[in-house]
């Protein structure tokens, strides 16, 4: 084809093949177009365009030669492919070995070399860099445009066209929002070039840690990067695998037995141990707590999965199309001046959300879950009522009537009346925090951690003096409470 040819449309003429073509070419490249691209869709669109607009003002074949293979990494071509038909304009596919087969043969050299460093890469159940058993290839642009990358990190990846080292850079970073920065990668060079040229040697592989992907200069158009499994298994779809696994008929009796019902309170004491974990600083525990909380949301979804009721890819698509819609500033054409005008904009889309499923004749109430602890369910009522036209006009107004309700509870004729006006004064002491904006729950908790730290100091400094708490007088224990407090 090329032999009766006589002018040949290049993606780019940046590569080892096009000194071997035959020399009577007149040759066309869009290699301007990538030089002054500031989105590379435009660039494939405009491609595509102006290929099939010489195909249709051209008598004879037109040519268009990719590196590689045509389907591979070739998104102008699948645009070519789509609008051609559209047009009925007859296409015909010439393959060739793309940068895939080398750049594997080479890695497969490298990782199974037990004189290198493979052995720390390799899983410990084995590594395989079959397409077929999993091997993930992604385009380095599609993943330096994300904030978090699309690849199961249980499974390898190859990650073409890191062509320079700014690219690489924001493959770095998105990369390590899923893997360590001590992650172990590949950097593979001249696959590409020994796919065009037929040739039997290897490109050259080269072993970085990810966080360091980006400290040299070491990229070109013709190369790629694999990155390996992790360890250990961390991917969301490992974690399903083995919760399904649990359910499944040869799992476990006691998983098998779970409900819905069964899990509510083991999904509320996961809930309370993580705010534990947060509010003790513990980053380890919250690690840990984490996971339990994650586990019986997986197996809430698994259950429901299992009774034809939704799947966990219904649960994550649904909180994915609310967080799109509810961020119009981030994912849309609104302006915002800042975080105040999020939240009105916020509640304004939550109303309409409401009247779309007929619900916006309800209470401003609605929806606040009974299961909450009484002193948050109590400012968020309050709350509520507040953006709902129940306000007060400031600070001094809501603390008059923190200060009404404590004399109504001292003042209470009995104890079931004094019951009554405790909790009133306790829900205008929520709803006096919120007009600060302080969460009243967590601001509760951290007084229980200090009344605990401080009571254990005091326990202590009485045994080391030799002194009974039981036995001491109010004002001793009142005079050890202020050194602790000094001391703090």
């Amino acid at each position: 084809m090329l032999s009766a040819s006589e002018i040949v449309y290049l993606r780019t003429r940046r590569h080892p093949a096009v000194a071997g073509l035959p020399a009577h070419l007149a040759l066309r490249d869009f290699d301007a177009l990538y030089d002054s691209a500031t989105d590379f869709d435009d660039v494939y669109h405009r491609i595509a365009e102006a290929i099939l607009a010489a195909a249709q003002a051209t008598p004879g074949d037109v040519v268009y030669a990719v590196p590689g293979h045509p389907l591979v990494g070739e998104a102008s071509v699948w645009l070519i492919l789509q609008r051609a038909r559209q047009l009925g304009i007859p296409t015909r596919i010439v393959g060739g070995m793309s940068f895939i087969e080398p750049t594997l043969e080479a890695l497969s050299v490298t990782l199974s070399n037990p004189s290198g460093d493979a052995e720390t890469t390799a899983p410990a159940h084995g590594f395989s860099l079959d397409p077929l058993d999993g091997l993930q290839i992604c385009d380095a642009l599609e993943i330096a445009a994300l904030h978090h990358p699309p690849l199961n990190p249980d499974k390898p990846a190859l990650i073409a066209q890191i062509y320079a080292r700014a690219v690489a850079s924001d493959v770095k970073l998105t990369l390590m929002n899923q893997y360590p920065p001590e992650h172990p990668v590949f950097v593979v060079r001249g696959g590409a070039s020994l796919a065009a040229e037929g040739a039997r040697a290897s490109p050259a592989c080269q072993r970085v840690v990810l966080s360091q992907l980006d400290h040299a200069d070491r990229f070109d158009h013709l190369t790629s990067l694999y990155v390996p499994p992790l360890a250990r298994p961390g991917g969301f779809e490992s974690l399903r695998e083995t919760i399904a696994h649990l359910r499944a008929p040869e799992g476990c009796p006691w998983d098998r037995e779970q409900t819905h019902e069964s899990l509510r309170g083991t999904l509320l004491e996961e809930t309370y141990e993580v705010l534990a974990a947060i509010d003790a600083g513990d980053l380890a525990a919250l690690r840990e707590e984490l996971g339990d909380l994650l586990l019986n949301v997986v197996m809430q979804a698994q259950i429901a999965t299992e009774a034809e009721e939704f799947r966990m890819c219904d649960v994550i698509a649904e909180v994915d199309a609310k967080l799109r819609r509810r961020h119009p500033h981030v994912f849309g054409d609104v302006a915002v001046r800042d975080a105040d005008e999020v939240m009105v904009n916020w509640h304004a889309i939550k109303r309409q959300e409401k009247a779309a499923k007929g619900e916006e004749g309800g209470s401003a109430l609605d929806g606040i879950a009974p299961t909450l602890p009484a002193l948050a369910q109590a400012q968020k009522m309050a709350h509520r009522a507040e953006k709902a036209g129940f306000r007060w006009n400031s600070h001094g107004d809501r603390l008059a009537k923190v200060r009404e309700e404590l004399e109504e509870a001292a003042n209470a004729r009995d104890d079931a009346h004094r019951a009554e006006e405790i909790g009133d004064l306790i829900f205008t002491i929520a709803d006096w925090a919120d007009g600060y904006g302080i969460d009243v729950e967590t601001a509760a908790r951290e007084a229980n951690l200090k009344f605990a730290r401080r009571f254990r100091a005091l326990e202590r400094i009485a045994r080391e003096r030799g002194l009974s708490l039981s036995a001491m007088s109010q004002a001793e224990m009142l005079a050890i409470w202020k050194e602790i407090k000094q001391s703090e």
